[in-house]
């Protein structure tokens, strides 16, 4: 699905964020190796589960395409610095719900970008009759803990000892959820 442009201005930074496009897939594929090595937040380590350009150009064009889904970008002086993504379903008992996810260059940590991608998309979610959105989050990431609940998502359960980061320790995934009251 699409949306209008949206320009920010914070902390004297100036930026804009937008639906990706095509000629973004490079630069995406990119930005996520990037991430993956900048913080243990992921799922992935850097390198695993490798994207391409050509699996970000398909990923975008069924984006695109799909009343269920969105994937925006952050777009700092015609340079991509951090993107998000709602991906819902087409299966009946999960038509309602769509699941989130967010990534932000470590240098633009602070300037309310990832707060701006998940209000777009809650406001995107709730123009579009979406019910519930989901996410999930690593208990060490205390910021986006208190964010997502600023933003109304509630915690929802606890997947204990869920991912093993690289102190070798063992640490819990929270799940959040908000829903359109």
């Amino acid at each position: 699905m699409l949306i209008d442009q949206q320009a920010f201005q914070i902390k004297g930074l100036s930026y804009t964020i937008r639906c990706a496009q095509l000629e973004d897939a490079q630069a995406l594929s990119n930005l996520r190796y990037q991430l993956d090595g900048e913080t243990e937040n992921f799922d992935r380590e850097q390198g695993e589960a490798f994207i391409d350009k050509a699996g970000f150009e398909q990923l975008i064009l069924n984006d695109t395409k799909s009343q269920k889904n969105l994937c925006l970008v952050a777009v700092v002086a015609d340079r991509i610095v951090g993107f998000s993504r709602c991906e819902g379903s087409s299966l009946k008992r999960l038509a309602h719900k769509v699941t989130f996810g967010v990534g932000v260059s470590k240098d633009y940590w602070g300037y309310g970008i990832g707060k701006a991608l998940l209000q777009i998309s809650i406001d995107w979610a709730d123009a579009n009759g979406i019910q519930k959105m989901a996410l999930e989050v690593l208990e060490t990431n205390g910021k986006a803990v208190q964010l997502y609940e600023k933003l109304g998502f509630a915690v929802e359960g606890i997947l204990k000892n869920d991912k093993r980061l690289a102190d070798g320790k063992y640490y819990h995934t929270i799940i959040m959820g908000r829903w359109q009251a």
